[in-house]
């Protein structure tokens, strides 16, 4: 298959670039935070690590409301119904408040015993209960970011999430600092602060999506009329199934972490590293894949049922492309890329094989990244999340403990197998794509 011609190539790049600069930037002040806080000393750090994965995961638990509501946006954009693009959004923010409150006060009650099943150090456990509480207060601001972000980027405003997201990182920045350390006459409140500032930076983005929106999608229908029985049915539809697939996806991580226990510490520290890469060198597909899922569902609104399929395999290749010129230094320079995070020669020894097994890894999943987005655009939620989970808990994580802890192959032979995984996934994807049975889904 050709490479897109060139203006549907600048039509690919214009809506993902600000998506994958977005999701570099979060990354970018994710270690800005880790460094802040990295020099209270290691217990407080390792209290941040382990109250961020719990907020992580229950993030997940709102993670849907994005793709349902830009696959419904860029449906009724496709369709030229400009004034209900912003009824999907209506259903979105009030979903966001009725789920997240109720979740909020429950891990708030909760923290100690969620926290004591990652991790059982008590003085980590003091720090990470604090500031995981701080972090979940901004849960319901985390929802209905989502759906904002989810109805912009439908209507191929992806832009505004980039300049949003800069925004709340200065403003991220600035509270942490301060609150962290009590400058400005404020208390000091150590790794506590971290939380406090990163929930207030996000209540400040959410003013922000709310004012700009008022200003700009009044004449969308934001706010202007409240949704009907059906929209509310489609938009949870659409959400549950990318939210449990979330949430089990980043629980898999941690089995295959308790997997690399089972091994050796030297395999968890490293499988660390390797995993916090690949997560870190996927985000250019995973943006690519977030303008499939809006150009295929605007194509699906017009009813241009080839130009649906060919945006998807169009979007693969250009992932494939940016993948690969990533791998590339990978898989000639593991030593210096794991040198960057190791300092034990014999860790990174350990390393070098597997990191470039994990360069080719992001490569073989250029597919699944991609179409798994625009199989969201489509609204098959439902299939993304069947196939993606039942790959991952029936097929890799079952080798994974067999070829690594049963035949004693270690870490290298976990990597082999994740390896043959990603590349089953993206197959599967690509025949799910072929087969077309997704044109028939109604948004």
């Amino acid at each position: 298959m050709l490479l897109p011609e060139p203006t549907r190539r600048q039509t690919i790049l214009r809506l993902a670039l600000p998506i994958i600069a977005g999701m570099l930037s979060q990354s970018l002040i994710n270690l800005i935070d880790a460094a802040m806080v990295g020099s209270l000393g290691e217990v407080p750090l390792a209290g941040v690590g382990i109250g961020g994965y719990a907020m992580f995961l229950i993030t997940s638990l709102v993670f849907g409301l994005s793709s349902g509501v830009q696959a419904q946006t860029a449906r009724r954009h496709g369709e030229e119904a400009w004034e209900s693009r912003a009824i999907p959004l209506n259903a979105g923010l009030v979903i966001a408040v009725i789920l997240s409150l109720p979740i909020t006060v429950l891990c708030l009650w909760q923290a100690p015993r969620l926290l004591a099943l990652i991790n059982q150090d008590p003085a980590v456990n003091t720090v990470a209960v604090e500031y995981f509480r701080w972090r979940v207060l901004s849960l319901v601001a985390v929802a209905m970011i989502f759906c904002f972000r989810g109805f912009w980027n439908g209507i191929q405003q992806t832009g505004i999430y980039l300049r949003i997201i800069l925004m709340m990182h200065v403003i991220n920045v600035a509270t942490s600092l301060a609150l962290i350390f009590g400058y400005l006459g404020l208390p000091t409140m150590g790794a506590a602060g971290a939380g406090a500032g990163t929930s207030l930076s996000l209540f400040a983005g959410l003013v922000i999506w709310v004012v700009l929106s008022a200003r700009h999608a009044a004449g969308s229908g934001f706010l202007g009329s409240f949704p009907g029985r059906l929209t509310f049915a489609t938009t949870l539809r659409l959400a549950a199934p990318h939210s449990f697939q979330q949430l089990w996806f980043a629980a898999g991580y941690a089995v295959l972490f308790w997997i690399l226990g089972q091994i050796d510490t030297s395999s968890v520290a490293v499988g660390h590293v390797l995993v916090n890469l690949s997560l870190l060198l996927i985000l250019p597909g995973v943006g690519l894949g977030m303008a499939a899922m809006s150009l295929v569902g605007q194509a699906l609104g017009r009813e241009a049922h080839g130009d649906a399929h060919r945006w998807g395999w169009e979007v693969v290749h250009l992932a494939w492309l940016c993948l690969t010129s990533l791998a590339l230094p990978i898989v000639l320079f593991p030593e210096a890329v794991l040198g960057l995070f190791l300092h034990d020669p014999a860790l990174i020894n350990l390393g070098r094989v597997p990191l470039q097994l994990t360069a080719l890894m992001i490569v073989m999943d250029a597919a699944a990244l991609v179409l798994a987005q625009a199989l969201l655009g489509a609204g098959a939620n439902r299939i993304v999340m069947t196939t993606t989970l039942s790959l991952q808990w029936l097929v890799f994580l079952p080798l994974a403990w067999w070829i690594g802890v049963s035949l004693e192959q270690g870490l290298l032979g976990i990597w082999w197998a994740q390896l043959g995984y990603r590349c089953l996934n993206s197959a599967w994807f690509a025949i799910i794509w072929q087969r077309r049975r997704w044109l028939r889904i109604q948004v």
